[in-house]
């Protein structure tokens, strides 16, 4: 009895902490989950490095060039986006005419009035929480992107030991464990590369569509559509839509029809064409699974949703399939 309750109380204790800190450790997921995924791409490439030279020296090497080469970059990258989208400049007369006739044919038709006080305070505090969240984001990304950072370091360090110690706490047979641990590496290898792979390339299909149809600020539209893919469903529309309805607005329907057709024929086909061709060329996963994985890990994980989400539900629907293996065709 003794035994039981002290087998039963560890197990609670472990599970109650684990609990509380992953509650706490929630505003670095994001780098958590980060420095996982750098560790999950470079762990093959450090360890052949380590056969060359000092381990240490290997580690200190990987984790250097990472920042230097990659992660940098990225955050600049980023950062250029922000700062072109905070230049950018609109002809603001020439949308209003057009936008308050919008409005009074809406009020004509429904009744609403999207002129009326309860409607322009809700703008004005979604602006002010937006600018909030966009302040917040940047000073949360910096701190994400040290924690990925000092992770990555420690994990190439001790990534064998920790491995060792992963494969020795999981609750199967040998052969499952091995089949556990190759899904998740598989899974965020292949959704590490194969997401931004799909961005770049559909950051340049649409940049055709951009230019042919006059849109302001191509480049700019161009990458943020490539960002816009990560989103599931939805995807790009949220950029190349909104462009099409600005060129409504100002009158000129030519290019907005253009933009359209453009978009809804090349840019979203060939979204889900080549979302396809890479999800089963890199993991052979179902689509499903990625959309679905995808919409339930963004809110638990947040950005790293993208990646972390589809893991879950693959393995969701591995340890099924083990539970069925296991109990149900051997009865």
């Amino acid at each position: 009895m003794k035994e039981t309750y002290w087998k039963y109380s560890l197990i609670i204790l472990i599970i109650g902490l684990g609990i509380l800190l992953f509650r706490q450790a929630q505003p670095f997921m994001n780098g958590i989950l980060g420095g996982f995924t750098l560790y999950l791409l470079l762990r093959n490439p450090t360890h052949w490095l380590q056969q060359k030279m000092n381990g240490s020296l290997a580690v200190w090497l990987v984790t250097l060039g990472t920042t230097l080469f990659i992660l940098i970059p990225l955050s600049l990258f980023s950062w250029a986006v922000i700062r072109q989208l905070s230049g950018l400049h609109f002809d603001t007369q020439s949308i209003i005419e057009p936008t308050k006739q919008v409005i009074a044919i809406i009020k004509e038709r429904t009744g609403y009035d999207l002129f009326s006080e309860q409607t322009l305070s809700f703008v004005v505090a979604q602006a002010s929480s937006i600018g909030q969240s966009v302040m917040s984001g940047v000073s949360d990304f910096v701190i994400n992107l040290c924690v990925a950072i000092m992770l990555l370091f420690f994990m190439l360090s001790g990534g064998r030991a920790m491995e060792h110690y992963i494969s020795t706490v999981l609750p199967f047979r040998e052969e499952n464990k091995r089949e556990v641990l190759d899904k998740v590496q598989l899974i965020v290898r292949s959704n590490a590369i194969g997401i931004p792979l799909l961005a770049i390339i559909q950051g340049v299909i649409s940049l055709g569509g951009y230019l042919l149809s006059g849109a302001p600020n191509p480049v700019l539209a161009a990458m943020l559509t490539a960002f816009a893919s990560i989103i599931p469903i939805i995807g790009t529309t949220i950029i190349w839509v909104p462009i099409s309805i600005y060129f409504l607005l100002m009158g000129d329907w030519v290019h907005a029809l253009i933009l359209l057709a453009y978009g809804g024929l090349i840019v979203a086909q060939s979204d889900n064409l080549i979302r396809f061709i890479l999800q089963k060329k890199m993991a052979n996963i179902h689509p499903l699974i990625t959309i679905f994985g995808v919409v339930a890990g963004l809110p638990i994980f947040g950005f790293m949703g993208i990646i972390f989400g589809p893991l879950i539900v693959s393995l969701f629907l591995l340890f099924v399939e083990m539970f069925r293996k296991e109990y149900l065709l051997n009865e």
